[in-house]
């Protein structure tokens, strides 16, 4: 476990991230946490007195990270931008997100649609899996795999497929 003061800050313009609210993970201490990786990984432990489990660290380059503060988070911490928190994390090892099988099934009948879902890393696999998974209604699901598909077909990567989807609507 690796313990550390951040003070949490927010993205004014950054692409994607605009608005996002974070906070910094310098490479000094991503090392201590996972040793040799510069691509991203999960965490766990707390943050002031709020358990945490499963969440990204995301890289910023120079093997720097963030981590991101949804809403959420920032609610039960009662903190903002600008605002001091403690932090206590560890790589977490029991992390994992099964495939479930609509998905499996759907892009196992196109033929390269399973080995390109495969090809991405562990973590970008989850981004579509999770959205998937959090979907309300069947007729949300069902256009979630559907654009899933689409995506694979095209070889978008999970923000491509958002982004993608977003302006066919606008």
């Amino acid at each position: 476990m690796v313990n550390f003061i951040a003070e949490i800050e927010k993205f004014d313009t950054n692409g994607e991230k605009t608005g996002w609210s974070y906070v910094f993970i310098p490479e000094a201490i991503a090392q201590q946490i996972k040793p040799n990786d510069r691509r991203g990984f999960r965490v766990c432990g707390q943050i002031d007195q709020l358990s945490i489990s499963g969440k990204s660290l995301l890289p910023m380059g120079g093997g720097d990270f963030i981590l991101a503060l949804d809403s959420k988070m920032r609610k039960q911490l009662r903190k903002e931008a600008g605002q001091p928190v403690t932090l206590s994390l560890a790589l977490d090892v029991n992390f994992k997100v099964d495939m479930p099988e609509d998905l499996e099934v759907c892009l196992a009948q196109e033929e390269g649609l399973l080995e390109q879902f495969l090809s991405y890393t562990k973590s970008h696999q989850n981004y579509f899996i999770n959205w998937l998974n959090t979907a309300k209604t069947e007729v949300t699901r069902t256009k979630r795999l559907v654009m899933i598909v689409n995506a694979m077909a095209l070889k978008q990567d999970f923000g491509l497929m958002l982004r993608s989807n977003r302006k066919e609507k606008g």
